[in-house]
């Protein structure tokens, strides 16, 4: 198993107050069972205007392997997911949400695939959530699987580990975090699935509707495959000495 090589988990949050403490002490609990120094948590605050900021700032002050950054407004996941990957340091990536529908104890379920594997996705394997949302991601993951034969079950499970090699090499737009997969997959990147828990949201609300769990990605599809088809990706087999 891979617990000797570093990882930073990166938790994009916006408005999750409530959820905060019970997520610190469960990645409490899976860092410590790592190697010493090998675990670190970066939380990026998505402009949030409840009190998400005061808590992630006191669970930072409290203990050295957190850290955070905040972004200046409210400028969606894909945006906070990259302000993570930029300021990670470690060879590995990691992505968790914060409202506690996977769990940090499921990374350890990844950790045996690498570094075999240049990327570990999740697959919400018994999904707690309402019909609505599950029949949509339903119809996405099928199109999606359809026009661009990428193979992955759950492309937005929200639990990941990817190499930062590859992570630094996504090229993001707003909505590109729908197909970390595929983007790794690109780069000619081994992506392994492993299914993991699911659980009904812990508290809060989701902010999504019906228009970016079904229309926004069907755009976001067109502009991965316009993208696909131009992609500039090379490798140097001489160079002099």
């Amino acid at each position: 198993m891979a617990l000797n090589l570093a990882l930073t988990i990166i938790i994009p949050l916006y408005n999750e107050e409530e959820s905060l403490v019970k997520l610190g002490a469960e990645m409490d609990a899976f860092l410590n069972q790592l190697q010493p120094d090998c675990g670190r948590v970066l939380f990026v605050n998505d402009g949030s205007s409840d009190g998400s900021l005061k808590i992630i700032e006191d669970i930072c002050r409290q203990d050295e392997r957190y850290a955070f950054i905040s972004l200046d407004r409210n400028h969606g996941l894909s945006t906070a997911i990259k302000a993570g990957i930029d300021h990670c340091r470690t060879p590995l990536v990691g992505y968790i949400d914060a409202d506690m529908q996977t769990i940090p104890a499921d990374f350890g379920k990844f950790l045996q695939f690498l570094p075999e594997y240049d990327m570990v996705n999740g697959i919400r394997a018994k999904r707690q959530d309402s019909i609505i949302k599950k029949i949509s991601s339903k119809i996405a993951n099928s199109l999606r699987r359809l026009l661009i034969n990428d193979r992955i079950v759950d492309t937005c499970c929200p639990l990941k580990i990817i190499k930062l090699e590859y992570a630094q090499k996504i090229p993001f737009f707003t909505g590109m975090h729908r197909f970390l997969p595929a983007l790794v997959q690109l780069q000619h990147g081994r992506v392994k699935q492993v299914p993991v828990s699911h659980f009904p949201r812990f508290a809060g609300t989701a902010k999504y509707n019906l228009w970016n769990r079904l229309l926004g990605p069907f755009f976001d599809l067109l502009a991965f495959i316009w993208m696909r088809r131009r992609y500039i990706n090379y490798r140097i087999s001489q160079q002099s000495k």
